[in-house]
């Protein structure tokens, strides 16, 4: 018999997780947490909505899972879809037409790289793609010196993005724009502005540990936990405060191992090899796609930077967790983490 794919095992599970969930719902008919898992952006979508009537409930889910595919299709760094479109005419020299959301999207995406001193650069696609990070299982070797620095001589940055009126072209034909450093943020983001808009107030969006969560859990606020980059489990907790954001980045994401190294898939856009000295950065703020574009950004600034970085992007809230698992936290972050584990940690003002 042939054996199911992995794809189909996870369906199964979801299925299977649904209808234990419904069960529980109709035989405690005082449950107020409706939750459903979507698979989307190749990850799990977990969505925890508070008090909600299951028809209103069961519409939004629907309209999420269509939003967030659609998102999907359009903007994956590999795939045929309208990126692929507009690094085409970028590579060519050509100018192209942008809609409404697509002109909001990078022009969001070319100002947080700005704040972020370029540390946050998704025009470096032909760089990530060259460390052979546009693929769904990653290897090695990685790439030669002599080639690493070809493409950083010719300094591709969201700068070269020239906006006119609708039209996008550019004045550096190797821009190859990879928006994964901030998709993720900006689809939670469209995710809860669907819930918003249909009356929903109390939500959390979880996208494999990445989330926003809006409103309360009923009596308490929503409670997460924040992952340990080198060990299963967690390394801290947090009650999200009203309208949050949390993402972290880390080097234990997506990685390949050639010859007893490791590679992870967060470049340095300056050195173009994988940041160092960071485990993983955490960063609150109310807009998912900044959170998730500042948190990159962090990780590469390091133990040195990260606090001109985090001001300039407007964090105030930030973990910083370099190799020695010393954490380094702004005042305000460090007001709301319960740490959980005795670790060495210095509040740093940014």
């Amino acid at each position: 018999m042939r054996k199911p794919s992995p794809l189909a095992i996870i369906l199964i599970i979801c299925l299977i997780t649904g209808l234990i969930s419904a069960c529980s719902r109709s035989d405690n008919r005082t449950e107020k947490l409706h939750q459903s898992q979507l698979l989307a952006l190749g990850t799990l979508i977990d969505i925890s909505l508070w008090d909600v009537e299951d028809t209103l409930a069961s519409q939004a889910i629907h309209d999420i899972d269509t939003r967030l595919h659609e998102l999907h299709h359009d903007w994956h760094s590999w795939q045929a879809g309208r990126l692929h479109d507009i690094n085409t005419a970028l590579a060519q020299g050509q100018a192209i037409e942008l809609d409404d959301v697509e002109l909001a999207l990078l022009q969001q995406a070319q100002q947080l790289a700005a704040q972020s001193q370029q540390l946050f650069n998704p025009a470096i696609g032909r760089l990530i793609s060259l460390w052979g990070f546009h693929s769904d299982n990653p290897e090695g070797p990685p790439p030669e010196a002599h080639a690493i620095q070809k493409l950083l001589t010719q300094q591709p940055r969201m700068s070269d993005l020239i906006f006119s009126n609708h039209t996008l072209r550019s004045n550096n034909n190797t821009v190859q724009l990879d928006v994964g450093a901030f998709a993720k943020g900006y689809a939670i983001d469209q995710a809860i502005a669907i819930l918003q808009n249909q009356g929903i107030n109390n939500a959390i969006v979880n996208a494999g540990g990445d989330l926003r969560a809006i409103g309360r859990h009923g009596q308490r606020p929503w409670r997460i936990g924040i992952r340990h980059p080198q060990q299963a489990g967690i390394i801290a907790a947090l009650e999200i405060q009203g309208n949050e954001s949390v993402f972290t980045s880390g080097n234990y994401e997506r990685f390949y191992q050639y010859k007893g190294q490791r590679y992870h898939h967060i470049i340095d856009p300056r050195s173009g090899y994988p940041g160092s000295n960071t485990l993983s950065v955490t960063v609150i703020h109310a807009n998912a796609a900044t959170a998730d574009a500042a948190a990159t950004a962090l990780l590469i600034a390091g133990p040195q930077h990260w606090r001109d970085i985090a001001r300039q992007m407007g964090i105030d809230q930030a973990m910083l967790i370099d190799q020695q698992l010393t954490v380094y936290m702004t005042p305000a972050m460090a007001q709301r983490v319960q740490l959980k584990q005795n670790l060495k940690s210095i509040i740093e003002e940014t």
